[in-house]
């Protein structure tokens, strides 16, 4: 006679159980998981880096000396009654204009022109990125030897129309100018493809509705296409802004080695502001206190830029 065994039965529902908290786990926790490595590395290459770039901004920092005081705004202070630095401001504002508004509009006008039926269109599209593959530093030199006084293309062909030699370099409207031809020349193709591909997306049916109406080729683009991708105008002009504010290869080198590449020419001419940035962090003292208020400062002016950018877009758009 079999003797029946104690003891209890086991629980059919505990696997299922198990599963269950495995299967919400995974549904909550993953995801974290798997963003959590972008924001380790944002913590530790960006918001650390901030955080210690301020502080230090705050202190009479010297890489000449074991000492770091604590100043407070003196810094700050000491920055906003430098006239070099609004010299600098001043310069880099105006290239950033001489850059950036004619190389949108060159960029707006290709990327309509793309859209028609061309033969090579590939061709002319893969040509359109291949400045922005070239080097900062190889454009820089190029078109510094291009702008050149006395051996330079330009000079070349302005004394074969009639006209007189330029030192692009000694004047202050006309160095912005090379500048900003080379910053143009650099970002315009890549500029034009964004905005290819924004009308790549827009709907024909809205061009035949307006070619209906009589609208041209000329009106489609300014009050067909340009409203329609308005937001991917927005996206370039705050990305060419911050671009052009932080220019620094170009002026940098259009200088030429030694202290007139760091101060932007012998009378500061075109010295923008991470010029002045690179002079006082790396050139005079190595004053890190005094280069992280100025990195910080042109920070609160990338900021106000970009709300004022808002600001105008949003306008806009509640008066459309």
């Amino acid at each position: 006679m079999a003797i029946a065994t104690k003891g209890r039965a086991p629980n059919p529902r505990k696997p299922a159980t198990a599963g269950r908290l495995r299967y919400r786990l995974d549904l909550h926790a993953s995801p974290y998981l798997y963003i959590a490595p972008f924001f380790v590395l944002f913590a530790a290459f960006g918001l650390f880096p901030l955080a210690f770039t301020a502080w230090v901004s705050l202190h009479d920092w010297s890489l000449l000396s074991d000492e770091h005081v604590f100043v407070g705004a003196e810094n700050y202070a000491n920055l906003l009654t430098d006239g070099y630095f609004w010299n600098a401001l001043v310069n880099t504002m105006s290239i950033l204009a001489l850059a950036t508004v004619p190389q949108l509009l060159a960029a707006l006008c290709l990327a309509h022109l793309l859209t028609f039926r061309l033969r090579g269109q590939t061709f002319f599209r893969m040509g359109m990125l291949l400045p922005n593959v070239a080097s900062v530093v190889a454009v820089a030199v190029i078109f510094s030897q291009l702008f050149g006084r006395d051996f330079g293309l330009i000079n070349w062909v302005l004394e074969a129309l009639g006209a007189g030699r330029i030192d692009w370099q000694a004047g202050r409207a006309s160095s912005h100018v090379a500048i900003a031809v080379m910053v143009a020349w650099k970002w315009t193709g890549y500029n034009t493809l964004i905005y290819l591909a924004a009308m790549q997306a827009v709907p024909r049916e809205v061009y035949e509705a307006a070619r209906l109406d009589g609208a041209g080729r000329l009106s489609q683009l300014f009050r067909v296409t340009v409203p329609m991708i308005r937001p991917t105008i927005v996206f370039t002009v705050i990305v060419s802004t911050i671009y052009g504010l932080q220019i620094f290869a170009e002026p940098q080198l259009f200088g030429g080695a030694g202290a007139s590449g760091v101060t932007g020419g012998p009378s500061r001419q075109f010295q923008t502001l991470t010029l002045y940035l690179y002079e006082h962090g790396f050139n005079r003292g190595f004053e890190f206190g005094y280069a992280s208020a100025v990195a910080w400062t042109m920070f609160a002016v990338i900021v106000v830029i970009a709300l004022l950018n808002y600001l105008l877009v949003k306008r806009i758009r509640s008066s459309s």
